[in-house]
């Protein structure tokens, strides 16, 4: 069976086959749960575990204690905003976040709301980019935590991250970030970038489903969180359950395999995106969603005058395979929230493609879908 060419990196990616070839022992032969520290099994699986925590730890700059664990960024966010809600409640209930965030961010906070906390999210420029002074404006005493994307799943726009902890930092409130789509493909550094908390997972670098990290700063200042999962006493009791060893594995092979050609890699994926937007922006009515170049290189999102996007979506799908938003929205017959706080009318947000470009795409592939989407947007614009 033809399979259409893969252009939806940021929903997910493919396994690496290093990533996979370093996982499979973990499966059979090295099966120990790494709790258990009284035999040779045991001791096997925490070396392991222990190995990639420090490969994870040493890829953003913090300490292999501050690595936390998950199932995935989903679970290190709602760990992270309801931990912080709960524990520090009694000096603020009032949290700052951005409309264009996931709604791993959006729904947790919409959540807290129900119990009397007080959520302030924030508007966007037209590029998706944060008006710091708006988010100066909002914050109060009670202000606890403030939690900002950043890469954007949809549109790929960078926030200036490093400034926005900084603020956080001078009026002593907790700064979260979700860089799920950040990590390997931008540099990570928590303390430069002022973050106390970060979300990250392994399945948009070429590892596996499953498996995240939140990072939590332990020092200056140290971050007390409320565990949201009971029952033993992982990852310093913020994180009840057995590891998965052979996820965990994977996550540390797959940042390894990320940063060794972070730069080269960046480079040909600008490239890539290049040769796509100059032949599909030749058309007229094309409109690039988020800031031109402050945007992830594997990224572009556009918007398309005059079709109808389910159609536009249809006359595509067999020849490649991307969304129109995010993979966690699709079955959402709403337009892209994140394209509406851009200020896009309700139909050229549906009208839209996010085209995510990825390790194992080439040019040739670009080439075919850029000459589809060109055929088929006329196409459709003709009837």
């Amino acid at each position: 069976m033809h399979r259409p060419i893969y252009l939806d990196h940021h929903a997910t990616t493919p396994v690496d086959p290093q990533v996979l070839e370093a996982m499979l022992p973990y499966f059979t032969e090295h099966f120990g749960n790494p709790s258990s520290i009284n035999h040779f099994y045991g001791w096997e699986a925490e070396a392991a575990v222990k190995k990639a925590r420090e490969t994870i730890a040493t890829a953003i700059n913090a300490t292999p204690t501050e690595i936390i664990f998950t199932s995935g960024a989903t679970e290190a966010n709602n760990l992270a905003i309801k931990g912080v809600a709960e524990a520090y409640f009694k000096k603020g209930r009032h949290i700052i976040t951005v409309q264009t965030e996931h709604h791993a961010i959006l729904d947790p906070c919409l959540y807290l709301e129900k119990l009397g906390f007080e959520i302030t999210f924030l508007p966007v420029q037209n590029d998706g980019i944060l008006d710091l002074n708006l988010l100066e404006k909002a914050i109060r005493s009670d202000t606890i935590l403030i939690s900002v994307m950043t890469a954007n799943n949809e549109i790929g726009v960078l926030q200036p991250i490093q400034v926005i902890g900084k603020i956080c930092h001078d009026h002593n409130i907790l700064f979260h970030t979700d860089a799920a789509q950040a990590l390997g493909k931008i540099p990570l550094d928590v303390q430069e970038m002022n973050i106390d908390l970060m979300s990250l997972t392994a399945h948009k670098i070429y590892g596996p489903k499953g498996i995240g990290v939140l990072y939590v700063r332990r020092r200056n200042p140290r971050v007390t969180l409320a565990s949201q999962i009971q029952g033993g006493s992982q990852e310093r009791g913020l994180r009840s359950g057995t590891l998965s060893t052979p996820q965990i594995v994977g996550f540390g092979k797959a940042v390894e395999l990320c940063l060794e050609n972070i730069v080269e890699e960046n480079e040909r994926l600008q490239g890539l995106k290049d040769i796509l937007w100059n032949k599909i922006s030749n058309l007229q009515g094309i409109h690039l969603n988020g800031h031109p170049t402050q945007r992830l290189r594997g990224n572009l999102n556009i918007s398309v005058e005059g079709v109808d996007g389910s159609a536009l979506l249809l006359g595509l799908q067999s020849v490649v395979a991307l969304s129109s938003g995010s993979a966690c929205s699709s079955t959402s017959t709403a337009p892209s929230h994140v394209l509406r706080a851009l200020g896009h009318s309700e139909k050229l947000a549906y009208a839209s493609l996010r085209f995510g470009i990825g390790r194992f795409n080439t040019e040739t592939e670009i080439d075919r879908v850029a000459e589809t989407a060109i055929a088929t947007i006329k196409a459709l614009r003709s009837i």
